[in-house]
């Protein structure tokens, strides 16, 4: 007759229903494949990088860098050749706080990315001290930078070695005065083991907050004399942001700090802003400043928080 009967409708709905579920898990998994597969090209790309890369002879003292960077007519592009960095001419000084600010694909963690020797630029050179990095020992030359990423990169260890991970002799008494500089004490004595709790892969028994606040007091633990903080509260809400500020606040005293940022409200203590775009420093100066100077900066912050009626940022 062409019509279906109610009993033949429910059956067709349960096989559809039982289709849906594996097409959806493949749909998924497709989409953590191609997030996956990106993340392993950058991999294998800085492992090719490191390759190439020839090591100096030069070791830091054991007092540390001052941490004056600079880096001098640098320029860089990857293999496609498209200028990601041009003619960057940029002078830090000892325990300075820049911001480096700006769309994304300008160039800001590439820059960034030249410290540690993830990469060499093609062109100019980066200095340390007055030192050509390039003279320097790559194991010499990363013991001096920490960096605190996004996403908070956590192992499915106990809280105690993710947070010692960069120092691994650390004493308990160590890892939990950086936990409480860190702000993250607090959350983990209310966990089932404490400091002993096995956080799960990718950190999976905590919140992204806590993880970033993990990787903090990481880095705290460390003390290198150079910070770098990529994106450090671009995930979180306002609360944990307040929390992640609290402790990136002792973290940046007294050390060279370079701040990636996206959230223009954790940028408004940096000594300096570092405007980029199309790999190229547009504008520099403290926040205050490019707020009156009504250019890209203030445009940035204005689409973001907004401005009041005498061009003054909004709180």
């Amino acid at each position: 007759t062409g019509q279906l009967t109610v009993g033949e409708i429910i059956i067709f709905t349960a096989y559809l229903a039982s289709l849906y579920g594996p097409l959806n898990a493949i749909c998924q998994t497709w989409g953590l494949i191609q997030g996956a597969k990106v993340g392993v090209e950058r991999v294998f790309e800085i492992l090719e990088v490191e390759r190439d890369l020839k090591e100096g002879t030069r070791a830091f003292p054991k007092s540390g860098t001052k941490g004056e960077v600079v880096w001098e007519n640098v320029s860089f592009h990857y293999a496609s050749e498209q200028p990601v960095l041009k003619n960057i001419n940029l002078r830090v000084k000892p325990g300075e706080k820049i911001a480096f600010v700006g769309p994304t694909g300008v160039g800001k963690s590439t820059l960034v990315s030249l410290i540690p020797r993830f990469y060499d630029p093609r062109a100019g050179r980066v200095l340390v001290d007055g030192i050509d990095l390039r003279d320097y020992q790559l194991k010499s030359l990363r013991s001096q930078v920490s960096m605190v990423l996004q996403p908070p990169l956590v192992f499915p260890v106990s809280v105690r070695e993710n947070i010692a991970y960069g120092k691994p002799e650390a004493r308990l008494e160590e890892v939990i005065s950086a936990a409480k500089l860190a702000r993250i004490h607090e959350s983990i004595e209310r966990l089932p083991d404490k400091y002993d709790t096995i956080v799960g892969e990718q950190g999976a028994t905590l919140s992204e907050g806590e993880r970033q606040r993990i990787t903090i007091a990481r880095a705290i633990l460390r003390n290198s004399p150079i910070l770098i903080l990529d994106e450090p509260t671009s995930s979180v809400d306002a609360e944990t942001e307040f929390l992640i500020m609290e402790g990136l606040e002792q973290l940046t005293s007294c050390r060279t700090t370079f701040i990636i940022a996206h959230r223009l409200s954790t940028v408004r203590k940096a000594d300096r802003i570092i405007v980029l775009g199309k790999g190229e420093i547009i504008e520099e100066g403290p926040f205050n400043g490019l707020i009156k100077a009504q250019g890209p900066f203030a445009s940035l912050y204005q689409s973001q928080f907004g401005l009041d009626e005498q061009g003054r940022a909004v709180e």
